[in-house]
């Protein structure tokens, strides 16, 4: 399986494509999108589109995993964060590819065992999965690969599970 994790942003949008299944996972790879923080919110919400699309088209990944946004103080963040967020859900669904959405609670535990980890935490377990030379940079590129990771061992998982109740209940 080949998920595109992305890590929401208007000013930084982390992307990474991970190939594999639970237990193994090798990075294809990784990138952060910067927009013109100078630009109109419409001009920078377009530049994103085609780099993410760029992405879909480059990897052809078969799902997107996006870290859900959250509730926080500040209010523009969100609502920027959603902003990019709807670019993931509006490029992957032109081309059919699925969008999953995990918690930064969950992909954290997932990728290091521990919900409450810290980027370091998360950069440092994400260079020893991937068996990286050297941690991904910024943060956001790091972040984006353990959305990958996170779906990549649990979310195929979760998928099954659905799968199988439903075909349970017919």
């Amino acid at each position: 399986m080949r998920v595109l994790g992305m890590d929401p942003g208007l000013t930084r949008c982390g992307l990474g494509v991970v190939d594999g299944r639970a237990g193994r996972a090798s990075m294809v790879a990784v990138g952060v999108v910067r927009t013109p923080s100078d630009a109109e919110a419409s001009q920078r919400l377009i530049f994103l589109e085609r780099e993410v699309d760029g992405w879909l088209a480059k990897f052809r990944p078969d799902v997107v995993a996006v870290e859900r946004v959250f509730a926080d103080t500040n209010v523009t963040q969100v609502m920027n964060t959603a902003h990019a967020t709807a670019i993931a859900l509006l490029t992957a669904g032109k081309r059919n590819i699925p969008v999953v959405f995990h918690t930064p609670t969950e992909v954290k535990a997932s990728v290091t065992g521990s919900g409450r980890a810290d980027k370091a935490q998360v950069t440092t377990m994400v260079t020893r999965i991937l068996k990286l030379d050297a941690p991904p940079r910024p943060a956001d590129a790091a972040d984006a690969l353990a959305l990958a990771i996170c779906h990549l061992w649990r979310g195929a998982a979760t998928a099954r599970l659905d799968a199988l109740a439903r075909a349970g209940a017919r």
